[in-house]
């Protein structure tokens, strides 16, 4: 009934945890989930998780936070993208808010790579997973200049402006709200969830970080998406059940996924 379309099933507090964690998206009736890459080193183990589970996919990409990493290419990451259940490029995007003594304008290796990214999407046609964070100015900027209304995707664990997300939906995107939905300090982000229509919406964990009230400070897994998915329900007036359906068929839609059962 529920997909989580944003978790990282490869860190190592999740993945020493893996047959129960499943147990636990089983009964909590969440058949599946989007394996995301955050570095090439790490992406074979990702790729592996959806090669070996029939219910999850994968992704390729650099989160714009890694440092020290090995920078993709676009030759790369459509190459990578080409391969069995990978079905996206990222995450990907811009992070100011860790610059410490740095400027957004120190950050053009940042924004090079994220161009990096979307010109693979483009070439892929496969859609991008958006981070922003207190850059979404350059980042709607520079997906307006790369993108030119052919690249799809989500931004994900949303935290921005009504502004910033008409312009993402303006764009083409999908929203995706995370456990964040449910935090008591979280009400302005609530009244952006309950503008975005219901067949642009997903839900996710991005665990293990973000878990939702009441498991809010703990480990964060799939299993708790359904809490998301109550809280938007919420605002939408209808049931989780309701929101399970609508944001499961979204993500077929967006991700190429055929549909479980």
């Amino acid at each position: 009934m529920y997909v989580d379309s944003h978790c990282h099933l490869d860190f190592p507090e999740l993945q020493a945890e893996l047959p129960a964690i499943r147990q636990a998206m089983a009964d909590a009736q969440v058949d599946r989930a989007l394996c995301i890459s955050t570095t090439l080193e790490a992406f074979p183990g990702v790729h592996r998780l959806a090669l070996d589970h029939d219910n999850f996919w994968a992704t390729v990409g650099v989160h714009p936070d890694n440092e020290g990493v090995r920078e993709p290419s676009v030759d790369e990451l459509v190459e990578l993208a080409g391969l069995p259940r990978v079905v996206g490029i990222g995450e990907t995007g811009l992070d100011y808010y860790r610059l410490g003594d740095r400027s957004p304008a120190e950050m053009e290796w940042q924004r090079e790579r994220f161009r990096v990214h979307i010109r693979a999407a483009r070439r892929t046609g496969k859609p991008l997973i958006i981070h922003t964070r207190s850059a979404s100015a350059d980042t709607l900027a520079i997906l307006r200049e790369e993108g030119g209304g052919e690249v799809r995707g989500v931004f994900h664990c949303f935290t921005e402006t009504r502004e910033v997300a008409r312009a993402a939906l303006d764009l083409g995107f999908h929203i995706s709200f995370s456990g964040i939905l449910t935090f008591k300090n979280a009400a302005d982000l609530r009244e952006v969830a309950r503008e975005v229509p219901l067949d642009r919406c997903l839900i996710e964990t991005d665990s293990p970080y973000l878990a939702p009230v009441p498991y809010r400070g703990k480990t964060n897994t799939p299993a708790y998406v359904p809490f998301v998915a109550r809280q938007l329900a919420e605002l939408k007036g209808c049931t989780p059940e309701a929101v399970g359906e609508a944001t499961s068929r979204n993500f077929e839609r967006l991700f190429g996924v055929p549909a479980r059962g």
